[in-house]
């Protein structure tokens, strides 16, 4: 199944009322063939429902990925509702860490875009809860999804996208599917902005070697390891600068490590919107 254009964007959610609003706002199309999971798609995008918990989040992004062929760089995106002790419902976040709370594992997915939302940090639990006595959003499928996901792409294109469905005033057992199916639909805009983002940064990581690369990895010496941190950081700052070339300081740069860390303070000064 589309064998000859590679699927560039995944979309992962756990419940069908969290999947409705995207699949009519992306025109995307049952795949009547495929059994374990619900999996809508269309040329560039596809989109499964999962199920609810991390084991069935974890199976069903290893399952898509392994089915379907795939860009060299694809994004790999989690949109889901979340609770919270006392944020609004309705309030969108994009995570920039994620704790499981069996294992104490934390993740910190690399914002490298500035989302047009706000950010907040998210806890795994492997059952609902009612008790909103934490200050972290809280969810059943944000580090499976993560950690399961970081083996079929690079990190700065893996991201999980939350709307809280509940809050200490109006707990979880009161969600109905109706109700999420309208929470995520009143956001489509901004997840489509977030999607085509990342994709046009997927094509920049998987543009051909620049002719910089060459030329550093000649003038300077770098360990393998530390050609790879140097695609990545060129990668990243073509992304970020849309593609204008560095000015290097050379009388201070004189070895790899030199350059990367040149990079790295470089990319941490610029100012970057969607």
């Amino acid at each position: 199944m589309n064998k000859l254009n590679p699927l560039q964007i995944f979309i992962y959610v756990a419940l069908p009322c969290e999947a409705k609003p995207l699949v009519e706002h992306f025109g995307l199309k049952k795949a009547t063939t495929i059994q374990p999971f619900a999996v809508y798609f269309n040329q560039d995008i596809c989109l499964t429902v999962t199920g609810l918990g991390k084991s069935a989040m974890a199976a069903g992004v290893a399952y898509t990925q392994a089915l379907f062929a795939a860009a060299e760089y694809p994004v790999l995106f989690n949109i889901g509702i979340a609770g919270h002790k006392n944020h609004a419902i309705g309030d969108l976040f994009l995570i920039d860490k994620i704790t499981d709370a069996d294992s104490l594992k934390s993740y910190y997915p690399p914002l490298v875009v500035t989302p047009p939302c706000p950010t907040a940090n998210i806890q795994t639990v492997s059952r609902p809860q009612l008790s909103y006595d934490r200050h972290y959003l809280c969810d059943m499928e944000a580090s499976a999804f993560y950690e399961t996901a970081v083996r079929f792409s690079t990190s700065e294109l893996i991201h999980c996208l939350k709307v809280i469905s509940d809050n200490e005033l109006l707990p979880a057992d009161n969600i109905q599917p109706k109700q999420v199916a309208s929470l995520i639909a009143a956001h489509v805009a901004t997840i489509e902005t977030i999607l085509t983002e990342l994709n046009r940064l997927s094509k920049l990581i998987a543009a051909p070697e620049p002719k910089l690369f060459e030329q550093l990895i000649q003038r300077y010496h770098f360990t393998v390891s530390e050609q790879g941190q140097l695609k990545n950081q060129l990668s990243r700052w073509a992304a970020l600068t849309h593609n204008r070339t560095p000015e290097f300081d050379e009388t201070r740069l004189h070895k790899g490590k030199d350059v990367l860390l040149w990079l790295d303070q470089q990319i941490g000064k610029i100012e970057f919107s969607l």
